[in-house]
């Protein structure tokens, strides 16, 4: 369903253009014009769930236009989730049960949709300077993302074409799709070439790494490491990137991959737009 707000016809175009390009096996791309669209999860399409679902949005495209993902849970952004509506340009529905029979009496309450908002962009740049961060729309370098994954004695580096690298796949593209980065993933093959395995992934030369990611677009290598921690029952985590002359360390534990990979990538960009180091 698509609710008719200005630019909705071209909201179309530019979400059918996203999703083709999140489809591309191992890459990711994000045009300047997605930056001030963020989407999040509802239940049904009454007013209460929307404005709750604009909020949420809200705060995605702060963090993602900026690059600051220290504004996240900032309480600053309070005010302006209260009335995140005023800030909204045009927004649809996609019914993530398209096809399947409806379970209630009005047939739309109980069923999750995907909400898409767009918001104006000069509503969001002036929000951004009153809270002390620039919009960060100069060219965004593409990460060369390697991420080692270790859980019991499976361990191995998530890539574009293997299998087992489905759902890490899947999650990191989503994950550079809400930070508003590009990133291109290692095949296996040219892991094999270079000689790169995933015991050995966090003391290989970082030249390595980044003439691997050269060959598919990658023009800042990231690396992550991701070890499951039974007794916390989620990931303990690392990253590491390299840039303007300095190697820049982030940790997090006991997240699941989805929240690890949204802070290492969502991390990688605050480093890259000026705005500090991920705590």
């Amino acid at each position: 369903m698509i609710v008719r707000c200005p630019g909705v016809v071209a909201l179309i175009v530019k979400i059918s253009l996203m999703a083709v390009l999140a489809n591309w096996p191992g890459t990711s791309a994000v045009a300047a014009e997605n930056l001030y669209r963020a989407q999040t999860i509802v239940t049904g399409q009454g007013e209460g769930n929307r404005i709750i679902g604009f909020a949420a949005c809200l705060e995605d495209v702060l963090v993602k236009v900026s690059g600051a993902l220290k504004l996240e849970s900032d309480p600053r952004l309070d005010a302006y989730k209260s009335r995140a509506a005023d800030f909204v340009s045009a927004y649809s529905y996609h019914d993530q049960m398209s096809g399947k029979p409806k379970r209630d009496e009005q047939g739309t309450r109980d069923r999750p949709y995907d909400l898409i908002v767009d918001f104006d962009d000069n509503k969001i740049n002036n929000v951004l300077n009153s809270l002390g961060v620039r919009p960060w729309l100069s060219r965004r370098p593409i990460l060369g993302v390697f991420v080692e994954m270790e859980q019991g004695s499976r361990q191995y580096i998530a890539t574009s074409d293997a299998r087992q690298s489905d759902l890490q796949r899947d999650s990191l593209l989503a994950a550079a799709l809400k930070r508003g980065m590009m990133i291109v993933l290692p095949d296996v093959a040219a892991l094999a070439k270079a000689h790169i395995n995933a015991t050995e992934l966090l003391t290989t030369a970082s030249s390595t790494l980044a003439s691997v990611a050269a060959e598919r677009g990658g023009e800042v290598v990231l690396v992550g490491r991701l070890k499951w921690d039974e007794s916390e029952l989620g990931w303990a985590t690392e990253w590491r990137m390299d840039w303007n002359g300095r190697t820049h360390r982030w940790q997090l534990r006991g997240v699941t991959f989805d929240e690890a990979f949204r802070r290492g990538i969502g991390g990688a960009a605050q480093i890259l737009s000026g705005n500090g180091d991920p705590g």
